[in-house]
């Protein structure tokens, strides 16, 4: 990471995060009151091949001992009516700023990806991941709607496993090479503008 894209992140996020307080504190009342407690969902996410942190997000799901893997069609039951608002306007991420000032991720970049999967794809990550990980970033913007689309009608785990190793986790994988490849501040600045403004192109 660049001392400019880090400078940006710093700025940017401690700039949100006091804009924002109002509504994160409003979105943390509003689940204890009708969700209940954890109002946080923490999931371990890789920044590296080998590297992990908790990545923080607001909780839209039921809790569950025996969960694993990417959400599918098969978890649809457990979203809350409040979390399906949250995940609709991508309001559940607002915690991810914290991360964003701690270092752990970008605001730009890709997406960080569970253990799991940096332990089945070793060779394919470590190209991903010379990259930050990040909030959004151009496969999140392109491929996200198509990812929901593949994943929705899976029944179980295994077949959302299935599903997303062999037709999303490559995919993926290529736009964030090819975003690696273009990265630049600008570059940042236009992706973070499109996750906004669904109108700004990405190229």
């Amino acid at each position: 990471m660049t001392v400019s894209k880090r400078v940006l992140d710093i700025c940017f996020a401690a700039l949100l995060l006091v804009l924002l307080s109002p509504l994160i504190l409003g979105i943390c009342l509003v689940l204890l009151l009708r969700d209940g407690r954890p109002v946080f969902y923490l999931s371990e996410r890789m920044r590296s091949p080998d590297r992990g942190f908790r990545l923080w997000k607001f909780r839209t799901m039921r809790p569950d001992a025996g969960d694993r893997g990417v959400s599918g069609g098969d978890k649809i039951d457990r979203i809350s009516e409040t979390g399906k608002f949250l995940r609709r306007h991508r309001l559940d991420e607002l915690p991810q700023l914290w991360n964003i000032l701690r270092g752990d991720i970008s605001f730009v970049g890709p997406r960080p990806p569970l253990r799991r999967y940096t332990e089945m794809f070793p060779e394919l990550y470590a190209e991903v991941l010379r990259a930050r990980p990040g909030v959004t970033g151009l496969a999140t913007l392109a491929f996200h709607r198509t990812e929901e689309r593949l994943l929705a009608p899976c029944r179980d785990a295994d077949e959302t496993e299935g599903v997303y190793c062999r037709r999303c986790v490559p995919r993926k994988a290529r736009l964030d090479l090819i975003y690696a490849r273009r990265r630049s501040l600008c570059y940042d600045l236009r992706l973070m503008a499109a996750t906004v403004v669904r109108r700004v192109g990405l190229h």
